[in-house]
């Protein structure tokens, strides 16, 4: 009993550190030496340009995660990073666009408790609460960090901008750059501030503008008096079955205990960064629509959560799983597309909850309000057992 699993143990030990060992540092260091040949190569403007505007997507998807041992091989092998330095611009470059938003929300104050505390993060080196919670939502944000970032991330390998160290990102990232390339980094740092802080500015007076273009406002009287009574009756009357088909709460996406974000236990949910909301502890494996809704956001590597858009402007974000995005879609299955208009209790989301404790992941699913829209004195119900589809869990006016 004691023996054969030492022996056991031994052997596959031994077998790690002579056999496995030298064959992962081998593969580490071609794939690292790939990658300093393209940052210190006839072409590593280029190279520099694409890493810096593909990064962003990349947070979406997970994959990000890979750079890291990528930076440690490097690291390793020439004592410094060059990749680090472009992570912490793209980070600055996000967090940017949200401020872009912020100045042009100014006098939204539902958006802006949203876009205030994700624009801080990002700053500070976590951006999927501005990436999902901000810049994805209209679009062109996204995009403009993403110009700047590659705007950026080329000047910084053209002045061969170095780190010494992983782990810091955004405006702190500049601790981390060797003192030699500390300026030229601040320089970096101010291109991935200004570029699309003012890019988004622009566009989006342009985008913005033109959404409130194509809300024709109705008044009453100027249809009574071009119309006629009957008509200004008619529309009033439409008006008024709008207002009773707007929706008023929210059933339970799930079966299982209805709890508080504060007690998710993850940094970005349980603080509300993204937004207010509650979670559910699952007890089946079908996501649900919790309201008439339009889907408005699919994650299609990941399948991990979505995106709904009510008829009174709410918009909800439903997340599987706490940092689930790293199993890749394994275990999740969409049953609805981009765009489709679902139903209350309409499946959305197929998934294994088996397969997600196996990866070591929490399944707790939140339910997070990123936009209130028309919604007025929005409550969570928690601290209960819910039905799925049946259990009112969030209720508004």
């Amino acid at each position: 009993m004691i023996v054969v699993p030492f022996c056991s143990l031994l052997l596959a030990v031994m077998a790690s550190h002579f056999v496995l060992g030298p064959i992962g540092w081998k593969i580490g260091s071609a794939i690292s030496s790939v990658v300093y040949a393209g940052i210190t190569g006839s072409f590593k403007v280029v190279f520099g340009a694409v890493f810096g505007f593909v990064y962003a997507p990349l947070v979406i998807t997970g994959l990000h995660h890979m750079s890291n041992a990528i930076d440690l091989q490097l690291i390793a092998d020439y004592g410094g990073t060059m990749l680090w330095p472009m992570i912490a611009l793209s980070n600055i470059a996000q967090g940017s666009a949200v401020l872009g938003m912020i100045i042009l929300q100014r006098k939204d104050a539902a958006a802006q408790e949203v876009n205030v505390p994700a624009g801080i993060s990002c700053y500070l080196g976590v951006t999927e609460p501005a990436i999902f919670g901000v810049n994805l939502k209209q679009g062109f944000p996204f995009v403009c960090g993403m110009i700047g970032s590659a705007i950026a991330a080329v000047v910084c390998v053209a002045t061969s901008t170095t780190a010494n160290a992983i782990g810091v990102g955004g405006l702190p990232g500049i601790l981390s750059i060797q003192p030699a390339y500390m300026l030229s980094f601040a320089l970096c740092m101010l291109i991935a501030i200004v570029i699309p802080l003012v890019l988004t500015i622009i566009i989006g007076k342009k985008k913005l503008a033109v959404s409130e273009e194509t809300k024709v406002p109705v008044e009453l009287a100027e249809i009574a008096a071009g119309a006629g009574k009957n008509a200004a009756a008619g529309v009033v009357a439409s008006m008024e079955r709008e207002k009773a088909d707007k929706p008023k709460e929210l059933k339970a996406f799930l079966a299982g205990k209805v709890i508080p974000l504060k007690e998710v236990n993850d940094g970005v949910f349980s603080e509300g960064v993204m937004g207010d909301g509650l979670a559910i502890i699952p007890e089946n494996e079908i996501l649900y629509s919790p309201a008439d809704a339009e889907v408005t956001v699919l994650m299609e590597d990941s399948r991990h959560a979505c995106g709904l858009k009510l008829s009174n402007d709410m918009e909800l974000l439903l997340h599987i799983g706490i940092d689930t995005v790293a199993m890749n879609g394994d275990g999740f299955e969409y049953l609805v597309s981009l765009g489709q208009k679902v139903k209350a209790g309409e499946p959305l989301i197929r998934f294994d909850r088996k397969k997600i404790q196996e990866a070591g992941h929490p399944d707790v699913t939140v339910c997070i309000v990123t936009e209130e829209g028309e919604a007025k004195n929005i409550q969570f119900r928690t601290g209960m057992n819910a039905a799925e589809k049946k259990t009112t869990i969030v209720t508004f006016e």
